[in-house]
């Protein structure tokens, strides 16, 4: 049940992350994709944080707070070099589409980003 909710919680920071890349790909241009997913990455993982904390996962259950979301930082900066180097291979080196590309990147992401929530962060105590 929490990985439909996670799933449901990641979907809706997927449009949020789709959205902004989309967004930063017209006002930078192309070339500039690699600045554009980073940063509609990091928007998208505090919009997952938010949505996660409230729908799927009990804050403070192991951490502090303040720990809790420097954690939930430090595992989704893992996700987002998982992100980059996705994107970047299938981008750049496989020149599949971008948009495909970023579908395989954010899906890499998003099992990295619950295994390491759910496993570590939100563990609850037995």
């Amino acid at each position: 049940m929490k990985f439909a909710r996670y799933f449901v919680v990641g979907g809706a920071s997927a449009a949020v992350d789709f959205a902004l890349f989309g967004i930063l790909l017209l006002a930078l241009g192309r070339a500039h994709w690699f600045a554009a997913a980073a940063a509609s990455f990091v928007v998208a993982t505090a919009f997952n944080y938010v949505l996660s904390v409230l729908m799927v996962f009990s804050a403070g259950v192991r951490f502090a707070r303040a720990h809790e979301i420097m954690l939930v930082f430090l595992a989704s900066l893992v996700g987002l070099g998982l992100n980059q180097c996705t994107l970047w291979l299938f981008y750049q080196v496989v020149e599949w589409n971008v948009w495909i590309a970023k579908c395989a990147a954010t899906a890499s992401a998003f099992l990295w980003n619950f295994t390491a929530r759910n496993s570590f962060i939100f563990r609850e105590p037995r």
